[in-house]
């Protein structure tokens, strides 16, 4: 069996599991629970801190300044990304797609107060194909 790859721990875990006997009687049969991964602890929660816990310990380990990930303007991936980022001391830069709102709410508001740098990449969703060269110092 491999060896398990060093982690920087981020969330509160284990996280619980809750019964749903409503969902479950209105169903008709089978018992079903649901895994509180919004109580991570990690700007609001979300399964991505797990992953996170490993890309980035594996970021530090190769001696990283900054993390790199895409998205749509309010996706959970790049609100967690953003949250680890500044919880270990690296920058993180966003690449979103569309344009800017007028007025950031939701995530997009919590991607800038986490102290994430954005790049909006117009009609290219996630920045497929951008010509343009990035350099970070």
């Amino acid at each position: 069996m491999p060896p398990i790859p060093p982690r920087v721990p981020l969330g509160f875990w284990p996280t619980p599991l809750e019964p749903l006997p409503r969902l479950s009687k209105l169903l008709g049969g089978p018992q079903l629970w649901i895994k509180r991964d919004d109580q991570t602890g990690l700007a609001c929660g979300g399964n991505k801190t797990r992953k996170l816990e490993y890309l980035l310990a594996d970021a530090l380990a190769q001696g990283c300044d900054s993390v790199v990930t895409a998205g749509a303007a309010q996706s959970n991936h790049c609100r967690q990304t953003a949250a680890a980022a500044a919880k270990v001391g690296l920058d993180c830069y966003l690449l979103l797609g569309g344009s800017p709102p007028a007025q950031p709410q939701g995530n997009l508001l919590l991607d800038q107060l986490l102290g994430a740098q954005i790049q909006w990449t117009g009609s290219l969703r996630k920045g497929e194909q951008i010509q343009q060269r990035v350099t970070v110092l």
